[in-house]
């Protein structure tokens, strides 16, 4: 695998989640379709719904929670800092940061699109 797309609602408002969590997007984009490169080199990529409908017209957003990403913190603070920066910005925090009985600091986010978000970082 060496991508993972989601298809956004909103793609303003969806950059700027994901750009809290550190991902290299662009400010501002006219385009309907928007990736990052990710240090592994897997892309994170994502298109507008008008532009999923382009190409298959009877496509309608379906809710569900079928898809997570995780994203890997340096350290225990971090998870929390990171998790309190995009709270702060107005988006979902579905689970505070906590010790996960794993030994990971572990925290739940909902991006603006209800696709669940993984930060965690090992307990040292």
């Amino acid at each position: 695998m060496n991508a993972v797309g989601i298809a956004v609602a909103d793609l303003p408002r969806s950059m700027r989640f994901y750009r809290l969590l550190g991902l290299d997007l662009p400010e501002d984009s006219t385009e309907g379709h928007v990736e990052a490169t990710m240090a592994n080199g897997t892309r994170l990529m994502f298109d507008t719904e008008e532009i999923i409908e382009s190409f298959l017209p009877d496509w309608r957003r379906a809710n569900g929670n079928q898809v997570s990403l995780a994203f890997e913190c340096a350290s225990p603070a971090e998870v929390d800092e990171v998790y309190a920066r995009v709270v702060a910005a107005g988006f979902e925090g579905e689970k505070e940061p906590w010790d996960a009985f794993w030994g990971q600091r572990y925290a739940l986010l909902g991006d603006p699109d209800g696709v669940r978000v993984n930060l965690y970082a090992a307990l040292t």
